[in-house]
């Protein structure tokens, strides 16, 4: 039974779009605005035939028609015009809209003035015609525009994780709220946030949008999506504090632009594809690596006959001298990579020589996306910043939102990062700094393998 009753209230539901529309309406709204039509139609009539009945001679018919058009006027005026005036939505008198004269638009201007010149000094009626229906133009493109722009929400999506210097695929939503009319020619733009004299000014960060999206037409209560191609040239922390809807229609006279605030910020992290610095460390490193690791072997797996290609600093003597034969230790291998990748960002670097650090940061993102693809158990270290040992998988965009940000720092006397490495003695480490080689603590030297940033 509970199964057929939900059948039947599905079956007699009738959610068609016609009745959508039909079901936001504000019905006691619009019935006000009905009778107070038909008020007023009445009153003009009266006020009509008030007139008539003057010209005919019936005075006191013409009083009373006129009272009468003023009590029906002034009954709609503070019964009815108050009721539809706090139903109405104002929202529309919050919006910024900027506004620009085109071209086309200082063209159109100056023939209005020149027309109006002509009317005033000739007095010809026609002349004022044409000059009414110039300036009727005017008001017609700007009340059209205003609502063009009116009631459209925008949104703005990016994907969740953006590199430097790759294409990806962001979408723009423009969602026309309003109850019957459509937008045409909108454009969604990049805008400045007006500055405040009450806060100081922060150093701008560059835009997201970086070029109009262009939407021809926007129906009534639909959402309209675009894919956007965007590049971001170097890595850092791009903001767009506001947005704005721009448009022309219909005539083209003037650019209207409707400010939208917005909290839309994407970290875009260093480019991770490999260098020319890259390609020559890696042999290296992998090498060092690979050393590192068997030298730091120690769980004895067993003892075996001697290989002719193998080295001999793993024969057992003992085991050798008992069988008569040579016999080498094998241990235990280890198929993880253990790595501590170490950033040090205190550097005394000139402004010149900041490219410098740029190639620095875009190489240790190389070196962790690579560890990363390696499926490395990685840690990574910087000044305020430290990183579990775990696989690199889970925080390799902790490390690259790291260097998205990163900046230079100033040494600080009596301080060195390179002293806070000395506890990982049992890891192989890659450390960028650009501290000189006889700064190097004595001990990092044999489980380290240094790329010196003023070398870059």
């Amino acid at each position: 039974m509970e199964f057929e009753s939900l059948e039947r209230r599905s079956n007699t539901r009738t959610d068609t779009p016609e009745n959508n529309k039909w079901h936001g309406l504000d019905r006691p709204s619009w019935r006000s605005f009905l009778v107070a039509m038909v008020a007023l139609a009445g009153a003009l009539f009266l006020a009509l035939y008030s007139g008539a009945a003057v010209e005919t001679g019936h005075l006191i018919t013409a009083v009373i028609s006129a009272v009468g058009a003023l009590g029906l006027a002034g009954w709609v005026a503070l019964t009815i015009v108050p009721v539809l005036a706090r139903r109405t939505p104002l929202r529309w008198l919050s919006y910024r809209i900027d506004y620009k004269v085109t071209r086309e638009g200082g063209v159109y201007i100056a023939m209005i003035f020149i027309i109006a010149m002509a009317a005033l000094n000739t007095g010809n009626n026609l002349l004022f015609m044409v000059l009414a229906c110039l300036i009727a133009g005017v008001l017609v493109s700007g009340v059209l525009s205003h609502q063009v722009l009116g009631g459209i929400d925008v949104r703005l999506k990016l994907p969740e994780h953006i590199f430097a210097e790759r294409t990806i695929l962001a979408v723009a939503e423009l969602h026309n709220t309003k109850q019957w009319m459509p937008s045409f020619s909108v454009a969604l733009v990049s805008e400045d946030k007006p500055k405040s004299k009450k806060r100081p000014q922060m150093q701008a960060l560059p835009h997201i949008l970086d070029r109009p999206v262009y939407f021809p037409h926007i129906p009534h209560q639909r959402e309209i999506r675009q894919e956007i191609e965007l590049t971001f040239p170097r890595r850092g922390i791009y903001r767009q504090d506001a947005l704005g809807l721009r448009t022309r229609f219909p005539f083209g006279f003037l650019q209207k632009t409707r400010r939208i605030d917005s909290e839309i910020e994407a970290v875009v992290y260093p480019a991770v594809h490999p260098t020319e610095e890259f390609f020559e460390l890696l042999p290296l490193l992998s090498g060092e690596l690979e050393s590192f690791q068997r030298g730091r072997g120690n769980d004895l797996y067993g003892i075996r006959d001697y290989l002719f290609n193998e080295s001999a600093r793993h024969l057992d003597w003992k085991a050798s001298a008992r069988t008569g034969a040579l016999q080498v230790r094998e241990y235990a291998r280890e198929d993880e990579r253990r790595i501590l990748l170490a950033f040090d960002p205190y550097t005394e670097l000139a402004d010149k020589d900041h490219q410098q650090f740029e190639r620095a940061v875009t190489l240790c993102a190389c070196l962790a996306w690579q560890f990363h693809e390696m499926n490395s158990i990685l840690e990574f270290r910087s000044a305020g910043f430290v990183t579990p040992r775990v696989n690199a998988g889970e925080i390799i965009y902790d490390i690259l939102r790291y260097l998205a940000g990163v900046t230079p720092l100033k040494q600080q006397a009596g301080k060195h990062f390179l002293d806070t490495l000395d506890d990982a003695q049992d890891i192989f480490k890659v450390v960028l700094t650009n501290e000189p080689r006889s700064a190097i603590p004595p001990g990092l030297w044999n489980s380290s393998h240094f790329l010196f940033v003023s070398s870059l």
